[in-house]
């Protein structure tokens, strides 16, 4: 064996084996998890969860040690998806329609999860807060760049899109089980008011803080 050979990683297909398999056991964890949490809450056990997913608890534990770190790795997927569709549309060079379109994605991921994440909302873990932050960061550029085209109305502010997020989320959780598209209709009325008109807003908050504050970590909250 050459001394660069050497420096190379294994690729065996013993190698590649396992990691296919680690890999599709951490699929099926968490698919199992989503189903487990959306019956039961976070209350669950996690020997459901490896019962459902076909595996041993010892590989439950190898890839989730704690339930707060399977928890967090949910999080992590539905944040990761939806923050893969925001970048991409604050990277796009005419942002005008950025702002609508990861509200869509937004709403249809609640939508597709809305079982798993209406029990897991009370338990959101802090290690996502810094995905959050960059997600609110990227919605407040699409935000000035949909004004700056004028795609959207000049007195909407940030806190209008979070409270447009929040009543998704309310409206999903009511609905999913006789209506799952409702949740549609509502954020095509929403979009409507959204869009430049000649009546000014009434009941405008005075600055973007309620955002600030909530999705700040916990110990930093001031309300």
């Amino acid at each position: 064996m050459t001394p660069a050979s050497q420096d190379r990683p294994s690729t065996a297909p013993g190698t590649r084996t396992l990691r296919r398999d680690a890999a599709q056991n951490r699929t099926r964890l968490l698919r199992a998890a989503w189903e487990v949490f959306a019956e039961q809450g976070p209350a669950a056990g996690v020997e459901e969860i490896a019962r459902r997913a076909g595996v041993g608890m010892g590989t439950l534990y190898r890839r989730f040690p704690t339930k707060d770190a399977l928890i967090t790795a949910l999080y992590d997927e539905i944040l990761e998806n939806i923050l893969t569709r925001t970048r991409a549309a604050a990277a796009e060079p005419c942002g005008g329609a950025g702002l609508e379109s990861v509200l869509w994605h937004i709403g249809a991921v609640m939508s597709s999860h809305h079982g798993g994440l209406s029990r897991l909302w009370q338990v959101v873990p802090p290690d996502v807060d810094t995905q959050r932050a960059e997600l609110w960061e990227l919605m407040a550029r699409l935000l000035e760049r949909a004004q700056a085209a004028g795609t959207v109305r000049a007195d909407l502010t940030l806190t209008d899109v979070y409270l447009c997020v929040l009543a998704m989320r309310g409206v999903i959780d009511e609905t999913a089980a006789q209506a799952p598209d409702a949740w549609r209709s509502y954020v095509a009325v929403v979009l409507a008011g959204f869009r430049p008109a000649g009546t000014p807003l009434a009941h405008r908050p005075a600055d973007d803080s309620l955002v600030a504050r909530r999705i700040a970590p916990p110990a930093e909250r001031t309300g």
